[in-house]
């Protein structure tokens, strides 16, 4: 009965242990996360496959050659704004897993991260995203938390945008990141590029 009771004690031990190590392991310093490096990298997270509003009007090319800021591919998202769907407005959102909106479970917990940084062009400058966000898809499963950053006027240029993540809750993250624009601020539509999506 004491050998049963040593070894039982001796367990308890090994996983207190174990458990203060995966808390040390939770608690230290965040590794960059990305959303897209490049095309077909295993580094990747999250599916562009969240489709809103005028879904008709968009294209989306994830191993576009023209330009790219970084690598040797970016993304190349259009948007006709011919109102396919009659909404007056488009968007993407990334997520994981594909096409979820919280009525699964997935995501990812991405605490410790302090910022999303992105890179962002227009094919002729003048382009208008009304918002840039990240979370904020509701549900069974929800995003716990939700940020964004906008309206962003674009430039020809590439810029690197920030969205700050200080004291939000990460702890479940189906949206990744997501742009939405409208009709009204883009009466012809666009291209815009987009590179080097990463939590940081």
């Amino acid at each position: 009965m004491k050998k049963v009771l040593s070894f039982l004690v001796a367990a308890a031990v090994v996983a207190s242990l174990s458990a203060v190590v995966f808390a040390q392991k939770a608690g230290s310093t965040f590794k960059p996360f990305a959303v897209y490096v490049e095309n077909a990298s295993k580094e990747n997270h999250y599916a562009p496959s969240g489709w809103m509003g005028d879904y008709g009007d968009i294209k989306i090319n994830l191993a576009n050659t023209e330009k790219p800021r970084s690598g040797n591919t970016c993304i190349k998202v259009t948007y006709s704004a011919k109102m396919t769907q009659g909404a007056g407005w488009a968007g993407i959102y990334w997520q994981q897993p594909a096409n979820n909106w919280g009525e699964k479970k997935g995501g990812y917990d991405l605490t410790g991260a302090k910022k999303l940084t992105f890179w962002v062009r227009g094919a002729m400058g003048g382009e208008k995203i009304a918002e840039f966000k990240v979370g904020g898809i509701t549900g069974e499963f929800p995003d716990s938390d939700s940020m964004s950053i906008g309206p962003i006027e674009l430039t020809k240029e590439w810029q690197k945008f920030t969205i700050d993540l200080k004291d939000k809750d990460l702890s479940h993250m189906i949206g990744g990141f997501c742009w939405a624009a409208s009709k009204d601020d883009n009466p012809n539509g666009f291209s815009i590029f987009l590179d080097d999506i990463i939590y940081e």
